[in-house]
């Protein structure tokens, strides 16, 4: 029986106090925060006046959003912990509606600053050292420029904000309050529970097959459920940003979404073509290797996570995952691991497994407070993989929270994962160094393929879905459940090469994401692991210099685009050779798996 969110153990759950001691403090900052929005819309039409002016809207504006970040991440926090609770999912309804009215009220800052002259932002950031300051978040806004719709457009849309969110605000109710799964029996006799996190935490890499599969079998017949409705909800999202790009004159709909990330087209299917025509051979040696070893009569898409040593799956306690996760992370010197430390110690982690508690794991790093980090603590070792990963980010943005000023902060969604994906490798190499156990060396060989599964596989192939169905949309295709499951069915068809079953559970896995809804997020998952293998390579080989590189580019934050931080991280992403290098490398690792059986 899970437990209640009421019933949950204190000391398995995030402080939220540390942003607001109460839910009353949060109620009376709403308040604050309406009647000092004034503070912004009283710089309205005035934004020309020069570059004093400007300087001063956009402090006064960085000190109001500061505050309505952290507002709203109390909020967001609060549904996460537990999305079924009424009360929780008001707040998060009133969080919703207050940002798009700030959204709204403050959309003139943009549209006035791309109506100033050609230039003109430029030569006053050149004679105003307190404009210069925002010259990243400047520069991102003027990329924008040919892009921008009429002023009062502009301020609609804004207002519309909790709209046009409604498909991912739609999706994650579903997922973590409405979907229900039948429980299953398994082999000894014994009833076991079936939820979205419960299957993709520890039902998925299940060691007995008949669980696996009964549980995925069950998990597939919750999604079939909803499919309608999901599509539906994928569709309006897809629409949504069609009609956008067009309305703001893009070429389409992926050229929008990769704007802001200041990404050339050809780094995007670079990432998608070479990953998948490179990387699909050393898979499916993988995939048949695995139905060997395990005995299977046939390799079915849930058998693709479990574990081949299936007697042998070391656990862990909260603790002992933190002190492994804090010990391998210590090569990157006293600063990271004195945030890691407080982490750990001041319960910045959500661990706790109860009713309506957001599947999946995510980190969120509100300016001017610390991290707060959602998983599902389940006491095997894969744990400590997910809490490594999650650190990443709490680390990085903890770094440039400190050393970026909030408009700068924000690094691009391209970046964004390889921080938490070179955690894993730390971790997997610092296991690796610290045993002469074999089972545990193929264990640990097991997790880093599974890594990889997850961000050059799963999500990239996720990529691959949204690349092909903008391209349908785009030329009036309706996006149906049916097109939705025939296309992820095709490209795991392509990408297995008959050495996985695809059955209608595995096409039915377009549901299982939320990373649909947040613009082209899947790609990126893979981008930040090739950067992060280069970088954890050249941790590996030279040490404290490097190490002691990559926390410059984390301190950075967003005041470098991407493909600058990646350079100075040592990792040229423009062309395929760390494609290449890292898809090579998951090669090595699937030999040394099949030599040692």
């Amino acid at each position: 029986m899970r437990l209640r969110r009421n019933e949950v153990p204190l000391e398995q759950t995030w402080n939220l106090c540390d942003l607001f001691a109460t839910p009353a403090a949060w109620e009376a900052e709403a308040k604050s925060l309406e009647a000092d929005l004034q503070s912004v819309t009283q710089y309205k039409g005035r934004l020309a006046e020069g570059a004093a002016t400007l300087a001063a809207a956009l402090r006064t504006y960085e000190a109001l959003l500061e505050r309505g970040v952290r507002w709203g991440t109390y909020a967001e926090l609060v549904l996460a912990g537990d999305g079924s609770d009424p009360e929780n999912q008001g707040m998060a309804a009133r969080s919703a509606a207050l940002i798009a009215q700030f959204e709204a009220a403050t959309a003139f800052l943009k549209s006035e600053i791309l109506a100033l002259p050609a230039g003109q932002v430029e030569a006053w950031m050149a004679a105003e050292p307190e404009l210069a300051v925002y010259r990243p978040y400047l520069e991102q806004i003027l990329i924008e420029r040919p892009h921008m719709l009429h002023p009062e457009t502009e301020e609609a849309l804004a207002a519309l904000g909790e709209v046009t969110g409604a498909p991912f605000v739609t999706y994650e109710r579903a997922r973590s309050s409405d979907m229900t799964f039948e429980p299953i029996t398994t082999p000894d006799g014994r009833t076991q529970p079936v939820s979205f996190a419960l299957y993709e935490d520890e039902l998925e890499i299940s060691a007995d097959t008949a669980v696996r599969r009964a549980s995925f079998d069950s998990f597939a017949r919750g999604l079939a459920a909803y499919q309608n409705t999901l599509a539906a909800t994928f569709a309006t999202e897809v629409k949504k940003n069609v009609v956008l790009a067009r309305l703001r004159r893009y070429e389409s709909a992926t050229h929008m979404l990769l704007a802001p990330h200041r990404i050339d087209h050809a780094v995007y299917y670079n990432l998608l073509d070479v990953i998948q025509s490179e990387l699909a051979p050393h898979m499916r040696r993988y995939a048949r290797l695995r139905k060997r070893v395990l005995g299977l009569d046939e390799m079915r898409y849930c058998d693709i996570e479990a574990p081949l040593d299936p007697e042998y799956n070391p656990t862990v306690t909260r603790e002992e995952a933190g002190r492994l996760v804090l010990d391998a992370l210590a090569v990157l010197g006293p600063e990271y691991r004195a945030i890691i430390e407080r982490a750990l110690s001041e319960r910045w982690v959500d661990w706790a497994d109860n009713v309506g508690k957001q599947a999946g794991a995510f980190c969120a790093s509100p300016y001017g407070a610390h991290s707060y980090i959602l998983l599902t603590f389940t006491g095997q070792m894969r744990s400590a993989f997910t809490l490594a990963h999650e650190l990443g980010h709490a680390g990085h943005f903890e770094l440039a929270n400190r050393n970026q000023r909030l408009l700068n902060v924000e690094p691009a969604l391209f970046f964004v994962e390889a921080p938490s994906t070179m955690n894993e490798l730390l971790l997997a190499d610092h296991i690796l160094k610290g045993t002469d156990d074999r089972r545990m060396r193929r264990w640990v060989i097991m997790q880093l393929l599974m890594t990889y599964h997850h961000n050059f596989v799963r999500h990239l192939l996720e990529a691959e879905l949204q690349r092909r169905i903008y391209e349908q949309a785009e030329k009036g295709v309706p996006v149906t459940a049916k097109l939705l499951s025939e296309t992820k069915g095709a490209i795991l068809e392509r990408f297995w090469g008959g050495e996985v079953v695809i059955d209608e559970g595995a096409r039915l896995t377009w549901m299982r994401q939320p990373h649909y809804y947040m613009g082209l997020y899947p790609y990126t998952y893979s981008a930040g692991l090739t950067c992060g293998t280069a970088v954890a390579q050249r941790i590996k080989e030279e040490g404290k210099p490097a190490a002691e590189q990559w926390l410059e580019v984390l301190k950075a934050g967003g005041s470098l685009p991407p493909m600058e931080l990646m350079a100075m991280a040592g990792v040229d992403m423009t062309k395929p050779d760390p494609i290449r290098k890292a898809v090579a490398y998951v090669g090595s690792l699937i030999d040394e798996l099949e030599a040692s059986f």
